[in-house]
């Protein structure tokens, strides 16, 4: 299937792609800031550079897109075109996650996925809920 965007186009909107700071993760930044969590952000000496690293929780948390993490949900589908190129980096991506997990739990971190699709509408309260209850598990721990 050929691409609906001329090459100008779609480099254009490749670039606005963002890493960090992206919707979902302000989402529940805001969230767990609004409930008394103090996090850090993107914190590049922790493997995988997480996206929100709690200290005092020794937990870390990524907020994943379904597309370019494999995650299985109906919204990860395979690009049809130029799948030379993406199956390689989709699979890179999900390996180097692998990676990272391990890297993080052998150093004593706890880690959380949180997915793009765990963040729409209907599941968002859910979701959020569900994050603070086992943050909250973890802190009772501790003390």
């Amino acid at each position: 299937m050929a691409d609906n965007h001329s090459k100008e186009i779609r480099s254009m909107n490749m670039s606005h792609i963002r890493s960090k700071n992206t919707k979902p993760e302000e989402l529940v930044r805001k969230y767990l800031f609004s409930k008394g969590f103090r996090y850090r952000k993107n914190v590049n000496t922790l493997p995988g550079c997480p996206d929100i690293v709690l200290p005092k929780y020794k937990t870390v948390i990524f907020v994943n897109g379904c597309f370019w993490h494999k995650h299985d949900c109906p919204r990860f589908v395979w690009p049809s075109s130029n799948e030379d190129y993406w199956r390689p980096k989709i699979m890179g991506n999900v390996e180097r996650d692998k990676r990272n997990t391990a890297e993080l739990q052998q150093l004593g971190w706890n880690v959380f996925t949180v997915w793009e699709c765990e963040l729409k509408k209907k599941a968002t309260d859910a979701t959020l809920k569900l994050l603070e209850e086992r943050l909250c598990k973890i802190g009772s721990e501790i003390k």
